[in-house]
């Protein structure tokens, strides 16, 4: 008898343990822990929500949909990604208009390799819904040509592909600490060129942002929400999209969500604390999507 009631209690704690298994906890900029349904409510308070993901992430993607749906239950959303080239805005409209059908876009687009799993989920839904979907991120062949040669190659384009990329000139502070942070990771192999590379990608998809807010002839848009999918480094600390976004819309109200990955997530790292308005702490063990 001992040794049944020994075996259920092992049992029992067991299941406890098994019960208690999360994948991820929501912490505040404070390193304070938010319930979903806060994280939600608050980012309802602001025109922009910049959703920094990792582009492998199932649950930054998980959420990123469960966001979507639930801010345009009371509000108007675009949609935009990082993941879609503005040169693609026609094709993508086409698949919005159900003009074309997946194969159609898939071969027309250059999506990335994880569009199927990751983001084809997003698109469909303003398909589905009747929502804007905005191709927000230079084409990469410009930001390589920024790279290579300096912003003042971008000056030999034409007006179609100009139209493309933020204007120029464009504002840029190469002493943004997350750029300092790619010079110094970087070392001997970082130099002005590659930050310029990367800004004129953060100013073109803020820009593509305003851009779509101006359109609906609204100083503030109270009834609208933008809801923008990037890579977590592209919005965190408030730079990147989110500084740029300041200069040319300055009244522009902005919350923004950072992914970051830990062994233990039952505490927020000193480290995370303050990269963005809510921090999405997941698993270091959770699967990828690739």
């Amino acid at each position: 008898m001992r040794i049944l009631l020994f075996s259920l209690c092992l049992t029992l704690s067991t299941l406890g343990v098994a019960q208690n298994k999360t994948g991820y906890v929501i912490y505040n900029a404070k390193g304070k822990k938010v319930s979903y349904k806060k994280m939600v409510k608050s980012l309802a308070k602001s025109e922009v929500t910049l959703f920094g993901e990792y582009h492998d992430n199932p649950i930054s993607h998980w959420l990123e949909l469960e966001v979507t749906k639930d801010l345009s239950q009371n509000y108007d959303v675009i949609l935009g990604a990082e993941m879609i080239e503005r040169d693609n805005q026609d094709e993508l409209d086409l698949y919005l208009k159900d003009s074309i059908n997946q194969k159609a876009f898939d071969t027309t687009a250059r999506l990335w390799n994880n569009h199927k799993t990751d983001y084809k989920p997003l698109v469909d839904f303003a398909k589905d819904s009747g929502y804007q979907f905005i191709a927000t991120n230079i084409p990469r062949r410009y930001a390589s040509l920024v790279y290579k040669k300096d912003f003042n190659a971008l000056d030999t384009l034409s007006d179609e592909e100009k139209s493309w990329i933020a204007p120029m000139p464009m504002p840029f502070d190469i002493n943004l600490p997350r750029y300092q942070a790619i010079l110094k990771k970087m070392g001997a192999h970082g130099s002005p060129k590659l930050i310029k590379a990367q800004a004129v990608k953060d100013a073109t998809m803020a820009h593509s942002i305003v851009n779509a807010l101006n359109t609906q002839l609204c100083d503030i848009c109270d009834d609208i929400r933008f809801i923008h999918y990037n890579g977590s480094f592209h919005s965190d600390y408030y730079e990147g999209i989110y500084w740029y976004i300041q200069q040319y819309r300055p009244e522009t109200s902005i919350a923004t969500i950072a992914t970051v990955t830990q062994a233990d997530i039952t505490k927020l790292d000193e480290e995370s604390k303050g990269r963005a308005d809510f921090i999405i702490c997941v698993d270091e063990d959770m699967t990828r999507t690739y």
